[in-house]
């Protein structure tokens, strides 16, 4: 890895890689996952030791539910990235131990005893908004805002009939608070109604409606017979 970092990049190269990047950006954003994997690899194939490439890469890769390359694109990011509280925060996505949210999450929804699956989905969510979050600040000085967030939104996805203060007062936090990290893991996962990365239920409403689509486009098909 070191003597591929080493290498000289050329200005041609460069652009290509900052055109890829972008690429991968809009992709991203549009949800077009695969494409946006591919645009980032190659960018950083071009420009080895450009950290934001493998960064936007392990992105890529979490939402995608791929988290063991992930993982691996998050360690090559941490091995160029200069930022040091940065690479330190990054650093501890890969301790053994559960941080301090995931303890009070574990803790607190399964005291609710809510299904470990779901328990399961919080976690989840954790991780891959650490990773999606980027160069963004985070602060977890107080965790239970953080868990409190989690799990009232895993339980909303999971269609629980419970409100905002209820869960604030489970996790002794304000209402405002759980809102405002309800609303954070909301924009920066890019997440909807029922969700199928934190949906733990068997039967999933979206499915009636990606039916119903695909329903409609034959009829509209038929329709249009000549």
């Amino acid at each position: 890895m070191a003597a591929k970092m080493s290498k000289r990049v050329s200005a041609a190269d460069q652009r290509k890689a900052q055109e890829l990047n972008a690429r991968g950006l809009k992709c991203f954003q549009s949800w077009d996952i695969v494409e946006a994997v591919v645009a980032f690899e190659s960018a950083a194939n071009l420009v080895p030791n450009n950290p934001d490439y493998r960064l936007n890469l392990a992105k890529a890769m979490a939402r995608s539910g791929d988290y063991d390359r992930a993982l691996k694109a998050l360690a090559e990011f941490i091995g160029i990235e200069t930022d040091s509280k940065l690479v330190e925060r990054y650093e501890r996505v890969f301790g053994n131990a559960m941080d301090e949210v995931e303890t009070l999450l574990t803790k607190k929804m399964t005291s609710a005893a809510l299904p470990l699956e779901e328990i399961g989905a919080a976690i989840q969510m954790w991780l891959e908004f650490r990773i999606t979050l980027g160069r963004n600040s985070l602060s977890t000085r107080k965790p239970e805002t953080w868990a409190a967030g989690l799990d009232f939104t895993v339980r909303r996805l999971n269609l629980h009939t419970v409100t905002a203060k209820e869960v604030a007062d489970f996790y002794s936090t304000s209402e405002k608070a759980l809102r405002e990290k309800h609303q954070a893991l909301i924009e920066t996962l890019d997440i909807m109604p029922c969700d199928y990365r934190y949906f733990a239920g068997k039967d999933n409403p979206l499915d009636k409606l990606v039916e119903a689509a695909e329903l409609l486009e034959q009829l509209e098909q038929k329709f249009r017979l000549p």
